[in-house]
């Protein structure tokens, strides 16, 4: 089963190499739920993420712009992020595309949880961000 989740927190740390998202359950009546989820991500990552979240645009395209571009020079759009599985103390990540022009079924590009949710964020709406109830159930 995979639970909504938003990104209620970024910590941001000058003095280390790892910076902290945190997701919150979303319960079914839109309100925050019980369960959070920590997730160490790199400087790089957890600045893009609150530049887009912040509204700031960078001079020149980003990876994530660039990824962001692509997928939709390609026809098609990102539709949800899904944090799957942990595995040797690593978390994996799904990206879901939507093609724009067909009825078929879209595509899952495997991903680092932080491109994930970077991806994610650089939507206006952002896209939804889902964790299996398998790895939740592990981390909390």
């Amino acid at each position: 089963m995979l639970v909504p989740m938003r990104l209620s927190r970024i910590i941001l740390s000058d003095i280390n190499e790892q910076q902290v998202l945190c997701l919150t359950e979303i319960a079914d009546d839109g309100s925050d739920g019980e369960r959070t989820f920590p997730i160490l991500v790199g400087e790089f990552e957890a600045g893009s993420i609150h530049r887009a979240i912040n509204g700031d645009a960078a001079p020149r395209p980003l990876t994530h712009d660039l990824l962001k571009s692509a997928i939709e020079e390609l026809g098609a759009e990102v539709k949800d992020v899904v944090i799957s599985h942990l595995q040797d103390h690593t978390y994996f990540a799904k990206v879901r595309l939507r093609r724009l022009d067909e009825d078929g079924p879209g595509a899952e590009l495997d991903s680092r949880p932080s491109d994930a949710i970077a991806l994610a964020v650089h939507h206006h709406p952002p896209r939804p961000i889902f964790v299996s109830d398998a790895v939740l159930d592990e981390v909390t």
